[in-house]
């Protein structure tokens, strides 16, 4: 489990956001306990990803932008259209 993770519930999903320096290993052993969406970042490149647990595995939806209420405002969309909400 992640600790000390803030959320962003300001619309729908709740959004957990991973502090800097945890991995992705971290990220899939938290995401297969509580199943929760979580946005990732900003990676080296300056950009953030979410992830989302589906079915039987984890997703990762790259590329979200640098901006972290840009990346958010995306990811939720993403949720949306992909029925995870």
């Amino acid at each position: 489990m992640i600790d000390d993770l803030a959320y962003d519930d300001s619309e729908e999903p709740t959004i957990g956001l991973v502090p800097p320096g945890v991995s992705w290993d971290a990220v899939r052993d938290h995401i297969k306990i509580v199943h929760g969406p979580l946005l990732v970042g900003p990676e080296a490149g300056g950009q953030y990803a979410g992830a989302y647990w589906a079915s039987t595995r984890m997703v990762v939806a790259g590329d979200l932008g640098s901006n972290p209420e840009e990346a958010l405002r995306e990811f939720r969309e993403i949720l949306h259209e992909r029925g995870e909400v």
